[in-house]
């Protein structure tokens, strides 16, 4: 006869305590540690690509970029998770008394794979609404030129603006940066996507 296993909880404070010491990230969200899949190459290019174009857009102002190896922390659902990139006006509020976590960006991107694409959208995207300074959301499909974007407005509402195909270009609302889809997507390939998953 086999017994269930039992789940296993922990503390915030195991979860970052572990996480110190591990070999791969994971994430933290109701009370439980969630190994991170590995990104693929195409993933990978996309938020290179994001990555850049904000880089170059935002020099000499007033803006942190940080890309998947920052944590964030949401202490409305104590979840801690690693946005593919994440950019702060100003100065970032760190969790803590060290420098990996931080809480309060504006705009976030994730870039969709097949086994996370459902909780970027849903679960992942209503945690990241409790984030006062949260303003825009930027969700990359991988596997063909979409991308979603979703902007707050001054009555706490979000408006959704679908994009695809090549022809279609981004404007970004929190700063200022327009970027076309195929600079999203330079030298991401599409048959290579669907086979890396």
């Amino acid at each position: 006869m086999q017994t269930a296993t039992q789940k296993r909880y922990y503390t915030p404070e195991e979860y970052l305590e572990l996480e110190e010491k591990a070999e791969f990230r994971s994430e933290y969200r109701n009370r439980e540690i969630i190994p991170m899949t590995g990104g693929t190459t195409n993933h990978n290019k996309i938020a290179l690509n994001v990555v850049f174009a904000l880089k170059f857009a935002l020099r000499g102002q007033d803006y942190e970029i940080y890309i998947a190896d920052v944590r964030l922390w949401l202490p409305r659902y104590q979840q801690y998770t690693y946005p593919d990139v994440m950019v702060i006006q100003g100065k970032p509020v760190y969790a803590g008394t060290n420098t990996t976590t931080v809480t309060n960006p504006s705009l976030i991107v994730e870039v969709l794979s097949k086994s996370t694409k459902n909780y970027d959208q849903g679960d992942k995207f209503h945690s990241y609404r409790s984030i006062p300074e949260f303003q825009e959301y930027i969700l990359i499909d991988q596997y063909q030129y979409r991308v979603m974007q979703y902007v707050k407005t001054a009555t706490d509402q979000w408006l959704f603006t679908e994009l695809e195909g090549e022809a279609a270009t981004l404007t970004l609302n929190t700063v200022d940066l327009q970027i076309s889809l195929p600079e999203i997507y330079e030298k991401v390939n599409f048959i290579d996507s669907e086979q890396e998953e």
